[in-house]
């Protein structure tokens, strides 16, 4: 029986899921659209993880990270929930150990951490402009209909440099279209794209920090190879793009699931894969004890509330673990 801990990473646009053995090694490695339904989503993965595992592994150990931790922790019994920043620092310090920046790109938010002995010193994250971000590198490749495996190697056949206005979605997109009719290329178009991407990147997230190498580039958006090479450009050095770049955060938090077990002698909160086949409810209310007026969020399983979170006092949270 092999030991494996489960890391879940729960996002607006993808839900990853990994299981890693005793000795780091990935057994499992899982990566999916929400589609909003998060829930369904992580379902979805554990069931797949259970089919292709069978019994051969022990699930010792669970950990939750992304924007749907607390719903995923609560869902799956997580030993362990931590945020995003968190749990991508720890995956790049176990495969680049002396990694100093972090460039990440997911499918609707961006972030840049920098790392110092293994320990994050500094981050910022973007999650209210789309620029850049993988969601709308796909519209673009739809666009352009140019599929969004190719679109990368697509810009690294371009010879001529094209500026495209990067700092918005929308001035992107208009001076990309500006440029196809003044008859640029596809790939001109598309490494200027790439430039312009990174270049509003840098100047956002980067901005007044000292980004020192190595360099690690993360996320969805590190697939793409014109990405990568504008990123090497703009920072005049090697970027690292590791082999499971797409599911970093699940990887980390798996591995601080593994740590937190071992802390409580090899007991975990996972519910089993039988809690897979249970109702869970979430809803949400404002509490009015104070002028605060917290929204708080209720989990119920099976008709009984399991967990609340939102309320700043803690007040609701502690009720709820009282009755459980």
């Amino acid at each position: 029986m092999v030991k494996a801990y489960v890391g879940i990473d729960v996002g607006s646009v993808s839900t990853n899921i990994v299981a890693l053995d005793e000795n780091y090694e990935v057994l499992f490695n899982y990566y999916a659209r929400t589609n909003g339904q998060p829930l369904d989503a992580i379902k979805a993965g554990l069931e797949k993880l259970k089919k292709e595992l069978g019994n051969n592994i022990n699930i010792s150990g669970v950990g939750t990270t992304g924007s749907g931790r607390q719903l995923a922790g609560v869902m799956v019994g997580a030993d362990v929930i931590k945020n995003e920043i968190t749990a991508h620092a720890v995956a790049t310090t176990h495969y680049v150990p002396d990694v100093r920046t972090i460039f990440e790109i997911g499918g609707q938010d961006s972030k840049i951490i920098l790392i110092k002995d293994q320990m994050v010193i500094d981050f910022a994250m973007n999650t209210v402009c789309a620029a850049g971000t993988g969601s709308f590198l796909d519209h673009q490749a739809e666009r352009l209909g140019v599929p969004i495996e190719k679109f990368g190697e697509l810009a690294l056949t371009s010879t001529n440099d094209v500026r495209i206005a990067g700092r918005c979605t929308v001035f992107a997109e208009s001076d990309m279209i500006a440029k196809q009719q003044y008859g640029f290329s596809k790939a001109d178009i598309i490494k200027g794209l790439c430039k312009a991407l990174v270049r509003n990147y840098i100047n956002n997230l980067g901005r007044g920090k000292k980004l020192e190498p190595p360099f690690v580039f993360q996320g969805g958006v590190a697939a793409n190879v014109g990405i990568k090479a504008a990123f090497e450009e703009e920072v005049g050095h090697e970027v690292i793009v590791p082999k499971y770049h797409n599911v970093m955060g699940a990887i980390g938090v798996a591995l601080l699931a593994k740590e937190e077990v071992e802390k409580k002698k090899g007991r975990t909160n996972f519910r089993g894969f039988n809690s897979l086949q249970t109702d869970f409810v979430p809803s949400s209310f404002i509490c009015t004890g104070c002028s605060n007026n917290c929204e708080v969020i209720k989990v119920e399983m099976n008709g009984t509330p399991i967990a609340m979170w939102g309320d700043r006092c803690g007040m609701w949270k502690e009720k709820v673990k009282r009755a459980i």
